[in-house]
């Protein structure tokens, strides 16, 4: 008796196009459907002498049908931009503590997910210093920088005293920080050389005892750092120039150089003024490269930045509009990096970049339930169970108008439970907390909008980081 094994496959075996000669990679571990398969694979032989006899197969004792077939990708990200500096993410909120501290939660979550590298950002001397124990308790997987951040920059400001301990609060959002609509005035005060003296000496002793043995650093790049005329409410304009400046001098002279992890918002034209006047009109003094990162220039910015040899750094603030997307769709893969630059700059439903998270897991989502299926019906065939007819559709109930309404479906994929932070439990993400696991929403949105796959983002990414900033990828 002769019987055609192809049409006695499971569908899901017929999807891979199995051919005669390699179909006894799938595995049956049901003894009766095993002796049949037998049976049918000999008639088969015999009919097409031309194929190689198959070689036996080892069932395994789980009693679970195994289709051998290519291993999906896994994402690997390095999120460049992470302030777990911050006390949000000890569960202290404006000074009050709200919650547990979460932090391990945090790293595991992003574990989860791929992203197994951190790069923590110092943007005063307190949140630097925080920044270096956070990398020693997490060896391999967090990293540092160093820097006094433009909005932490009145630290020079002759009237303004210079303490370790309070330079820099942690948080730029302070619930009862400056008004924005009304900047700090720019009085252009005479800068004290010797406090500025002082401040850059303290921080190249910061930076050089960070800088231990060893070829794999804690501190990997020196910032953040650079303007922000945005945030004028923070610091005026002429001391983030001198602070800019000053910083500049001491990252030029380390020996060796530091990548620079510089941050532009709003100021491109005296941004690039001050790179060029520290390291040369090509930036060829320029040793380690940079990158000016969560940025939100124009296109015509973004290409002048990376003619000068700089890396862009993308986060959910990168997709706001259609012209940031344009933006990032200009951004040539061989000079992106990505970043969540949390616990700020989520994406958001508002966001012109969200259709292409939308469009990108509702894909995912239909692809994983047709694979549920086809895995159903293939472990049903095989063990002889008559796969039954799909049940016929009841009308719907009337819902009792007591009845609590039920939570509408996310239109893009949660991984993990997100809660209001007065209802943290263990494990769950707090709502409007953006954390490392998200930098896989960013590795979508830039594929979507510029129409490659999620793997060439996030593998050119990773390589860029890597090699600019020194990161081992074990």
């Amino acid at each position: 008796m002769t019987v055609n094994i192809l049409s006695s496959l499971p569908t899901r075996a017929r999807l891979f196009s199995v051919r005669p000669s390699t179909l006894t990679k799938i595995t049956i571990t049901n003894r009766t459907a095993a002796a049949h398969f037998s049976v049918c694979a000999s008639s088969r032989m015999a009919s097409h002498p031309q194929s190689p006899p198959p070689a036996p197969s080892i069932a395994p004792e789980n009693g679970a049908a195994d289709v051998t077939s290519a291993p999906a990708y896994k994402p690997r990200y390095i999120d460049i931009g992470i302030n777990l500096a911050d006390p949000i993410f000890r569960g202290v909120y404006h000074g009050k503590q709200r919650h547990d501290d979460d932090l391990s939660g945090l790293v595991d979550r992003a574990r989860q997910v791929g992203c197994t590298k951190l790069i923590v950002t110092g943007s005063s001397f307190k949140t630097s210093r925080e920044a270096l124990a956070i990398a020693k308790e997490y060896p391999g997987t967090v990293f540092t920088t160093a820097g006094i951040h433009p909005c932490s920059s009145s630290i020079f400001d002759p009237a303004h005293p210079h303490s370790h301990e309070e330079d820099g609060d942690g948080e730029h959002t302070p619930a009862c920080g400056p008004d924005p609509d009304k900047p700090i005035p720019d009085d252009a005060k005479a800068i004290d050389p010797e406090k500025t003296e002082t401040i850059i000496s303290d921080l190249r002793r910061l930076v050089e005892d960070a800088r231990g043995p060893g070829p794999q650093q804690q501190l990997v790049a020196f910032g953040e750092f650079g303007l922000d005329y945005d945030r004028l409410h923070y610091c005026p304009r002429s001391l983030q120039l001198h602070s800019f400046r000053a910083q500049l001098s001491l990252a030029a002279s380390l020996s060796p150089q530091l990548p620079l992890f510089l941050h532009s918002r709003a100021a491109h034209g005296d941004f690039v003024a001050c790179l060029k006047a520290a390291f040369g009109e090509r930036l060829e003094r320029l040793e380690k490269g940079g990158v000016v990162h969560s940025f939100t220039g124009t296109v015509e910015e973004m290409r002048e930045l990376m003619d000068l040899g700089l890396y862009i750094g993308l986060n959910g603030c990168s997709f706001k509009t259609a012209e940031n997307c344009e933006v990032v769709r200009a951004v040539r893969l061989d000079r992106l990096m990505i970043e969540t630059d949390g616990p700020w700059c989520e994406v958001r439903p508002t966001h012109e970049g969200w259709k292409y998270l939308v469009e990108i897991d509702k894909k995912e989502k239909a692809a994983a339930e047709a694979s549920e299926a086809a895995l159903r019906d293939q472990a049903n065939q095989v063990n002889g169970d008559a796969v039954p007819p799909p049940a016929a559709k009841q009308p719907p109930k009337k819902q009792q108008s007591m009845k609590k309404p039920q939570k509408k479906e996310s239109e893009v994929i949660e991984r993990f439970k997100t809660v209001k932070k007065e209802k943290w439990v263990e494990g769950a993400m707090i709502k409007g907390r953006n954390e490392p696991c998200m930098i896989e929403r960013v590795a979508k949105i830039v594929a979507g909008i510029k129409g490659v796959s999620i793997e060439e983002v996030c593998e050119a990414a990773w390589q860029n980081t890597a090699k600019v900033f020194g990161i081992d990828e074990t």
